[in-house]
């Protein structure tokens, strides 16, 4: 779908994503919902049935990010993300009947440069959905099924080749992840044992880049209380072979709401205490107009991390329909290391 109509697409998309963010939250993930189905304890993760959508639940996304290098060394950045926003629960229906509404983004980013690009999708018509067997996530041509990787945008094509050598982590409670004291949660899991490798077409040039991968899936109804108004969220690869993920939701009226999970090298995860957990900025960017802190230091007591984080480029801005900060970052201290920086709400 092209032209007017995928014009027409893309306003309503884009208020259906964003009208809600004014008054409840980032994006509207704190806004009340009804005959959705909300993220309970003990649900146990299936798959490959989970990598696929959930319909009772509003809203979810699969999200790689990627920390590559080319043959030079030069340190370069990838994001994926398809989002899936649902206006009613149900099953699929056809056309303009159905529910959903997709929406996409991708980004390149290096030390003086920070390409990103967004598009929508209605449900219903073909253009953008999730399968599972085979694993497929597509919206227009832009593809992540698991074993590639490929996004355009305005000066930039990439197409990877992914492949996995470690196991699906689940976050949280064996994939129960709560986001408040008052209950709001998601379910969550992560691949964050990616190779990857392939080309990014960077205004013209082709590079070879090659280096490690994380995918994220989380779907969830209600994902933030209305005062919190965004998260910090860390995913790192440790030099050791071990990852790290780490978030906070920042809350206007109470106290912030840490978690994370300490996943060894054979991909055993290890849930961490709040208490066990310090995020600290250190310093800010002023970029589009938003003071955020691009510096952080990081502390995971029981096991003796603690590092600090800097961007690849500190103007890793997303001025999409929801705008947020999301970049690679390299990592001193205790422990060496790269990984991805999500800021959202600022």
């Amino acid at each position: 779908m092209r032209g007017s109509s995928l014009l027409s697409c893309s306003i309503a998309a884009a208020l259906f994503f964003v009208t809600p963010a004014l008054a409840q939250g980032f994006a509207g993930l704190g806004s009340d919902t009804t005959g959705f189905e909300k993220p309970v304890p003990g649900k146990k993760l299936v798959f490959p049935q989970d990598l696929g959508a959930h319909q009772n639940f509003r809203t979810e996304w699969w999200y790689v990010t990627a920390n590559l290098t080319d043959e030079a060394g030069a340190a370069y950045g990838v994001q994926w993300t398809l989002f899936r926003q649902a206006s009613a629960p149900g099953d699929e229906r056809p056309g303009w009947a159905n529910p959903n509404v997709w929406m996409g983004h991708a980004a390149v980013t290096t030390a003086t440069d920070h390409l990103f690009a967004e598009i929508f999708a209605r449900g219903g018509i073909g253009q953008a959905g999730v399968t599972t067997t085979p694993f497929r996530a597509w919206i227009d041509d832009w593809v992540f099924d698991g074993a590639k990787l490929v996004a355009s945008g305005p000066d930039f094509r990439y197409a990877f080749n992914l492949r996995d050598d470690g196991p699906l982590v689940a976050q949280g409670d064996n994939g129960f992840s709560l986001k408040s004291d008052d209950g709001r949660a998601s379910y969550y899991f992560s691949q964050p044992f990616y190779r990857i490798e392939g080309v990014l077409t960077l205004r013209g040039k082709e590079i070879k880049l090659k280096g490690l991968a994380w995918m994220d899936r989380e779907w969830s109804t209600q994902y933030l209380a209305a005062s919190q108004k965004g998260w910090d969220w860390f995913s790192l690869h440790l030099s050791t072979g071990e990852k790290l993920m780490l978030f906070r939701m920042r809350d206007a009226s109470a106290p912030d709401f840490r978690a994370g999970t300490w996943i060894a090298a054979n991909g055993a995860p290890q849930k961490l205490a709040r208490d066990d957990i310090a995020l600290t900025p250190l310093a800010e960017t002023k970029v589009a107009g938003r003071t955020l802190p691009t510096r952080w230091r990081l502390q995971v007591k029981s096991r003796g991390l603690d590092i600090e984080t800097a961007p690849v480029n500190a103007a890793s801005f997303m001025a999409t329909s929801i705008p947020y900060w999301e970049g690679p970052i390299t990592l001193q201290g205790s422990h060496a290391g790269k990984g991805y920086l999500e800021m959202t709400g600022y």
